[in-house]
């Protein structure tokens, strides 16, 4: 009785074992941790641009209204602490250097076609954007690398967000 349990404990590790080291090679397809595909100049430039008249900057980099746009490319992006207050509650402008990390191209391709997102995010925006400059967000956005904390967590509207905040009527 003993040998039979030892063999069936010894058959489930290594099936365990198999369908780790298979995962791992493999790779986490939900996630992407690879390095980001190289910029080309053209897609560089597009990327910049399409980030700037779509007003991205404006509420995902810290002080960038506040300062004409001069702002520093390293500092773009990591979202901000503001709180956007209004009847749907408190939202905050995501870090979108750490949020590209955690996405496949072909994943932000799909989320910026489906995706609907609490004010003041002009999400209808995206869905408009060509696959082209989708894509050339995507890498210029990884181009520039992970930094920054996570924003602030979504507040119900009945939770008082701390300041600062701007208010909608």
């Amino acid at each position: 009785m003993r040998v039979i349990q030892t063999i069936q404990a010894a058959t489930l590790s290594l099936i365990f074992i198999t369908v780790v080291v298979t995962a791992a090679a493999a790779g986490d397809k939900g996630h992407s941790t690879s390095h980001p595909t190289p910029l080309d100049k053209k897609t560089e430039d597009r990327a910049r641009y399409v980030i700037k008249i779509a007003g991205c900057n404006d509420c995902h980099t810290t002080g960038y209204a506040e300062a004409a746009g001069k702002i520093p490319e390293k500092d773009w992006l990591k979202g901000d602490a503001i709180g956007w207050r209004g009847p749907w509650g408190t939202t905050y402008a995501s870090n979108l250097r750490l949020y590209m990390q955690k996405l496949s191209e072909a994943q932000w391709i799909k989320v910026s076609r489906s995706v609907e997102l609490r004010p003041p995010m002009p999400w209808f925006v995206l869905r408009e954007m060509t696959e082209q400059d989708l894509r050339a967000m995507y890498r210029f956005i990884r181009n520039l690398g992970p930094a920054g904390e996570p924003a602030p967590a979504y507040l119900p509207p009945d939770q008082e967000p701390p300041k600062p905040y701007i208010l909608f009527p």
